[in-house]
């Protein structure tokens, strides 16, 4: 098992820059462009999406965790992050897009469970470790 997963920390760290400045993005340039409910809706988006580039950071750093494992929660989370946040970003600014996001909306739950099932994976597999 290793340390510290470089690629991991790093693709984590660039996502979460991406996320701040999508936050900001959405502060402050939405306010006179989005009504205040779809405003909230694509903070919810922000909130996910920060949850789980933290979590990749974690996981990038954990070392009693192997590298399958570290894997497969990460593309869980990525792809939680582009299914859940992303679709969120679409429907909440569906009043100024050029086409009816609306149609989309049924991806946001399957990312919603990519990170459940995310999340449970990583605790069934920190369960399953062997005392060392």
């Amino acid at each position: 098992m290793t340390v510290f997963d470089k690629n991991m920390v790093t693709t984590a760290s660039f996502l979460t820059a991406v996320t701040i400045a999508i936050g900001a993005f959405g502060a402050h340039g939405l306010k006179n462009i989005v009504d205040a409910s779809a405003l909230i809706t694509f903070e919810t988006g922000v909130r996910y999406q920060m949850y789980h580039c933290l979590g990749i950071l974690v996981l990038g750093m954990a070392p009693l965790i192997s590298e399958k494992i570290k894997k497969t929660v990460f593309w869980l989370f990525i792809a939680g992050i582009i299914l859940f946040s992303g679709s969120i970003y679409l429907l909440a600014l569906n009043a100024v897009l050029p086409f009816n996001s609306a149609k989309i909306g049924f991806i946001t739950p399957i990312g919603g469970f990519l990170f459940i099932i995310g999340w449970i994976w990583l605790a069934y597999s920190l369960l399953s470790l062997k005392k060392q």
